[in-house]
């Protein structure tokens, strides 16, 4: 299975999902003019590999900025997606970055956190440098 790589544009994120590692990142930016046609891929992506993936802890590193309302609901449809291979019995932690001055991304962190209870979910604050 290939990897996946999407590089960033001024309003969308980098996705890199690596297969041999399990190493699933998000990081940028996300508001996509048509959220449904940037993320399908994504989905496509996902559904070949949780087919493909067996005992492997996978890793999920979220580190957004910026998303916008319709992006919620995709990473919502994300963490859904992950819950029920969790139930399925993958090991899957998401790692949420957020910057200490951003208590926006922190909360919604926080919300995301409440609604996925079989998934490890750490919130992890970033230093300013």
């Amino acid at each position: 299975m290939k990897n996946l790589l999407i590089k960033p544009t001024q309003s969308s994120p980098e996705i890199n999902f690596n297969f041999e590692q399990n190493i699933l990142e998000f990081r940028g930016v996300s508001y996509p003019e048509n959220t449904a046609e940037f993320y399908e891929p994504v989905f496509l992506w996902l559904e070949e590999y949780f087919r493909t993936v067996q005992n492997q802890a996978i890793a999920i590193n979220i580190d957004l900025i910026y998303f916008n309302t319709s992006s919620s609901k995709v990473l919502m449809d994300f963490f859904d997606l992950l819950e029920e291979e969790s139930e399925k019995g993958k090991t899957i932690t998401i790692n949420w970055y957020y910057d200490e001055d951003n208590s926006s991304s922190l909360e919604a962190g926080e919300e995301f956190q409440e609604d996925v209870s079989s998934l490890t979910f750490n919130l992890i604050e970033k230093k300013i440098q």
